[in-house]
């Protein structure tokens, strides 16, 4: 069997370990993806065969290049969201705990694979991340925030957030990646409750931040049975979030829809402005080193005037 010849290549992999990046994809290939997260990979499968062919893949790959891992960790990649489970350990050790700790620009970044499909972070959105700690705000609201990397990112340049999140158990997560950073939560907020009931509520107060994150699910229920759907509304989630935005301020619009691309997060910001009756540039981060075109998480950055 022939190599697939979506593996990264060794310089680049040396290029992630420079900069302090131990979490980031390996391989994309159209049955599936390869992810690393420090010494444990986990592999993204759509069929079984695409999955035994991972399996293999990496570990040719990983003798051509030099790289050690230890655990590998497989979840099917289903087409509805309502399929998914958590990842299964494939090989290697389990070990006392199915956690471990990731690395991103020398950030820690908690990972559980028994947790839930999602693991803790999510790699395509390390940009993002970046483009945050290059912003330096000073107060950053961070909508579905899970696990609360977007939060991590701010705070460790100075940053004052606040986290909404309709899970408890990821905002306690993220509670502890604070932790991991040694960064002390008394400047920051934690609120489990909906998105869309929160906002208004904090235009309300007359609260402002200069950065805000919507980077919502495809779909989520709260537990009162109301839905989030994102194609039907981001649009309106946007509008909310604008009536908080500062002046000069910064908004991401992201989404793993595959039904939304770049190009309708542009229409639908362009009908927020309108509505809300504000202006701005917009502004796209560079394509990931590690993901095909097309892949991950697509996105704009809307810079508020």
């Amino acid at each position: 069997m022939k190599m697939s010849s979506g593996w990264i290549d060794a310089n680049l992999l040396r290029d992630f370990e420079a900069e302090g990046t131990d979490s980031h994809r390996l391989c994309t290939i159209d049955d599936g993806w390869v992810e690393r997260f420090g010494r444990d990979v986990l592999i993204s499968f759509k069929r079984v065969l695409g999955r035994e062919r991972l399996v293999q893949e990496l570990q040719w790959w990983a003798s051509a290049v030099r790289f050690e891992f230890g655990r590998i960790f497989a979840r099917l990649a289903p087409r509805r969201n309502e399929e998914r489970e958590p990842p299964r350990l494939i090989f290697g050790d389990p070990g006392t705990s199915l956690q471990t700790i990731a690395t991103e620009r020398h950030l820690k970044f908690g990972i559980d694979f028994g947790a839930g499909y999602s693991v803790g972070v999510f790699i395509d959105q390390r940009e993002n991340r970046r483009y945050v700690r290059h912003i330096a705000p000073k107060r950053l609201l961070n909508c579905f925030a899970y696990t609360c990397s977007f939060s991590v990112s701010a705070a460790c340049i100075g940053a004052n957030t606040l986290n909404v999140d309709l899970s408890k158990k990821s905002l306690a997560r993220g509670r502890e990646n604070f932790a991991l950073n040694n960064l002390p939560t008394i400047d920051h907020r934690f609120i489990a409750d909906d998105v869309m009931d929160v906002l208004p509520r904090l235009a309300r107060k007359g609260e402002k931040f200069d950065v805000i994150i919507l980077d919502p699910p495809t779909f989520s229920r709260a537990p009162g049975g109301k839905t989030f759907q994102v194609e039907n509304d981001f649009e309106k989630l946007l509008v909310n979030a604008l009536e908080l935005a500062e002046r000069d301020s910064h908004i991401l619009l992201s989404t793993n829809c595959s039904t939304l691309r770049e190009h309708a997060l542009e229409v639908m910001a362009r009908y927020g402005l309108k509505a809300t009756r504000r202006a701005a540039a917009f502004h796209r981060q560079p394509r990931l080193p590690d993901f095909p075109l097309g892949s991950g998480a697509s996105s704009i950055w809307l810079i508020l005037r």
